[in-house]
């Protein structure tokens, strides 16, 4: 292995890559982004007994509290308040709120009701996780159903004394007309007001597209009676619960078993199950091939594929594939139900649009530079930088700059004034929502200090306060007219007088900010202070808190990407390639790193070979001009105009040169996000809402602590995790947890306090 290779792996490539599958966006009341149609069960991301009733209990309530609802015409009685698609779990948890509120509904089911348990095993141990859960709503689960045969007996009882009758048929799609939804069902349209889809995972089996998987005979996708798999041999392929559980049932039947599966290790099985797997494997009742893939299948036997890619065939007299059922997204799309992940012609044409606009943007705001639209703009006086004439005379003090009006006025003409106050305020409206929406100390306190972070250092410092004194002589003489000096020069551009927008460099550490040392004149203060931010105040609040202390607390790419992005953030793309392509970043800073030695060396020898190449050579190649390729493409039009396709966190994860420098500070960092293992559900919520890419579950359910690099301490993963796993805290070298934190950032963990009687 290389030197690189070693590099990168250490890095960045040697984590959990798992990535996300498709499903329909769901809202966290269930709501979709079709007016009217709700999403509950299984499909919202957590796939639990417990969970899949209560939110189609929670759904119904939510619909109730609907002040539109509330004035829905009744006057048709061929319109039902309320249709439910799915007779499972949810369905029916859903339908029983319904039948106590005293909505007109229609329970529909295509199969059979409870379908998906009926089809579990004989005798299938029910984890009714969590255990110290009530769900909401008068569907229940008692200890008397902790196998499939009496869970199955404890619901039909359960809905039976409810009274609720389900309908059969099978709905296609739903469809939004006016006010109402249609439902076409069995040659007829139901129509209602709101809808509630309770279908779980009903579409298509996977498969594994190898020869011989059409011998319907031998080989299947479910399980239904261990014991008469008895002396046969028998091939399970898949890797979470339902193979395992198989795997074990066969075993404990007397059936020669061989479990495959793709990955080296398992990763969404729960903890009893891999153990039962483990002792049976020990005990030479059961064979465990990791790490393979089936090649053919044949009559009498099968060939795999092996972790050393090595074929080997063993006699087989079935095979059992429990890979999973797809999402049944073709129903989702043609709803018009978004679907997570899904690029068709109208998202390529936004997402054009939305770059073409961030371009203009980015290019207005900075003329100068590459394409000329900001010039243009301005020497053509087509766009208003000041005031319009009749309101500076309104008074002579918007003439005068050594009043605070005066001030402003002059900051009006600069393009940054109207784009930091944009910022600002974005940030402010959009923090304010991530606040109400959380709902948790951490994310209040984060937020807040990110929008006040903002504000002063990109708004009020650079375009009112330093201005304002500047022009009231503070900055003539003295100490402060020397710092002013080394800080603020002197510039003529600049309608106040003074290049104000170093301020910036505050909070924008270098190479994140890199204009307060790429500059013309040599500015030895500001380079010292981009030194002592970049390689001592950061690297000890990384080592203690990690990297998001910064990125998640104090960045202005960060702030953006936390209040406006904070909705997208399950759009960021999960995988194998999308984690080596964090490597460009690093890219990035190698590229920072040259630019300002050479710099350096052009300030202060200017006739050495490197002075020569910063002078004569890097100012002219368009690759190395920063503020186009680096600073304007891709911090701002690529940063930015991906926001609503891919995450908030395009530019912070894959090019921040700043971020790059610090996964490298975060490799020796005590900062974890640590995981109670015997919580884990391998729901994947964790990992679903990571907007860095970080396969937090694959950490979660074997209780290590994550340490991956690219985390920003957003929250979500914790604030989302449905049973409480997750908390951030500090290990030593040891991996010993040290410290945990005291601001709260699960709901569910503060729940539990509330319960507890205690004060949080």
């Amino acid at each position: 292995m290389s030197m690189i290779s070693r590099y990168t792996h250490w890095l960045h490539t040697k984590w959990p890559a798992g990535k996300v599958e498709k499903m329909p966006v769901v809202n966290d009341d269930g709501s979709t982004n079709v007016p009217g149609v709700y999403v509950v069960g299984d499909l919202t991301g957590v796939p639990l007994l417990k969970f899949s009733a209560d939110t189609g209990t929670r759904a119904v309530i939510t619909i109730t509290n609907d002040p539109t609802f509330a004035k829905r015409d009744v006057s048709d009685n061929e319109v039902l308040d309320l249709v439910i698609i799915g007779g499972g779990v949810s369905g029916y948890a859903a339908a029983m709120q319904a039948q106590k509120h005293g909505l007109k509904f229609q329970l529909l089911e295509a199969a059979q009701p409870f379908a998906t348990i009926e089809n579990f095993p004989k005798a299938k141990p029910i984890y009714t996780y969590p255990t110290d859960m009530t769900p909401a709503g008068d569907l229940q689960f008692h200890e008397k159903s902790d196998i499939k045969e009496g869970l199955l007996a404890d619901l039909h009882e359960q809905a039976d004394a409810a009274g609720i009758k389900p309908t059969t048929g099978r709905a296609e799609s739903v469809k939004r007309v006016g006010k109402l939804i249609h439902i076409p069902v069995n040659d007829q349209t139901l129509k209602a007001h709101r809808v509630i889809i309770a279908i779980g995972r009903s579409g298509n089996y996977r498969k594994l597209n190898v020869p011989g998987e059409e011998l319907s005979h031998k080989v299947t996708n479910r399980l239904h009676d261990p014991k008469a798999y008895a002396n046969q041999n028998v091939l399970v392929v898949g890797g979470g619960d339902s193979a395992l559980e198989a795997a074990i049932a066969l075993a404990q039947n007397n059936a020669d078993v061989t479990l495959s599966y793709r990955k080296p290790e398992f990763s969404r099985p729960k903890p009893e199950n891999v153990e039962k797997l483990d002792s049976l494997q020990q005990e030479n009742k059961l064979k465990l091939m990791m790490a393979s893939n089936v090649k053919t299948i044949t009559e009498n036997d099968v060939t795999l594929i092996d972790k050393d890619k090595q074929d080997v065939t063993i006699a087989n007299d079935a095979v059992i594939t429990l890979i999973g059922r797809e999402a049944p997204l073709d129903f989702f799309r043609k709803s018009g139900i978004h679907i997570n992940g899904d690029r068709n012609s109208k998202w390529w044409v936004s997402l054009i649009c939305v770059l073409a606009l961030f371009t203009f943007i980015y290019h207005w705001k900075k003329p100068g530079v590459w394409l000329p639209i900001g010039d243009w703009f301005r020497d053509n006086q087509w766009f208003p930088y000041q005031v319009p004439q009749w309101m500076t005379r309104l008074s002579d003090v918007f003439a005068n700059p050594a009043h605070l009006l005066g001030t402003l006025n002059n900051s009006l003409a600069s393009p940054g004034f109207y784009y930091s106050l944009l910022y600002c305020v974005i940030m402010l409206i959009f923090g304010i929502r991530r606040i109400k929406r959380r709902k948790t100390p951490y994310v209040t306190a984060q937020t807040w200090t990110l929008i006040a972070v903002q504000w002063l250092p990109l708004f009020i410092l650079p375009y009112i306060l330093l201005p304002w004194m500047g022009n009231n002589g503070m900055f003539d003489s003295g100490v402060f007219g020397w710092l002013a000096d080394q800080l603020f020069p002197r510039v003529d551009w600049d309608p106040n007088g003074r290049a104000y927008y170093h301020a910036f460099g505050f909070i924008l550490a270098w190479p994140l900010f890199v204009w307060n040392v790429f500059t013309s004149e040599p500015m030895w203060l500001w380079l010292a202070i981009s030194l002592i931010q970049t390689f001592v105040i950061i690297p000890f609040i990384v080592y203690r808190w990690g990297k998001g202390a910064y990125c998640g607390w104090i960045c202005s790419c960060g702030g953006m990407a936390e209040t406006l992005g904070d909705t997208q953030r399950h759009k960021m793309p999960h995988g194998p390639f999308w984690n080596k392509l964090n490597l460009i970043g690093q890219g990035f800073l190698f590229i920072c790193i040259f630019l300002l030695v050479t710099r350096i060396f052009s300030w202060v020898w200017p006739d050495s070979f490197m002075g020569s190449v910063y002078n004569a050579v890097l100012k002219g190649i368009p690759v190395f001009n920063y503020a186009w390729f680096i600073d304007l493409l891709f911090a701002g039009i690529i940063g930015f105009g991906l926001y609503f396709h891919f995450s908030g966190r395009v530019w912070c994860r894959f090019a921040c040169p700043l971020a790059a420098l610090m996964h490298i500070y975060a490799r020796f960092s005590q900062f974890r996000i640590l995981a109670e293992k015997s919580k884990c559900i391998s729901c994947n919520v964790c990992t679903c809402v990571c907007h860095q890419g970080i396969d937090i579950m694959n950490f979660a359910n074997k209780g290590n602590a994550m340490e991956d690099p690219e985390c920003v301490r957003c929250s979500a993963c914790v604030q989302s995790c449905p049973t409480g796993v997750l908390t951030f805290g500090r290990v030593n070298k040891h991996g010993n947890v040290i410290a945990k934190d005291k601001l709260m950032a699960s709901r569910v963990q503060m729940a539990e306090l509330t319960i507890g009687g205690k004060n949080i």
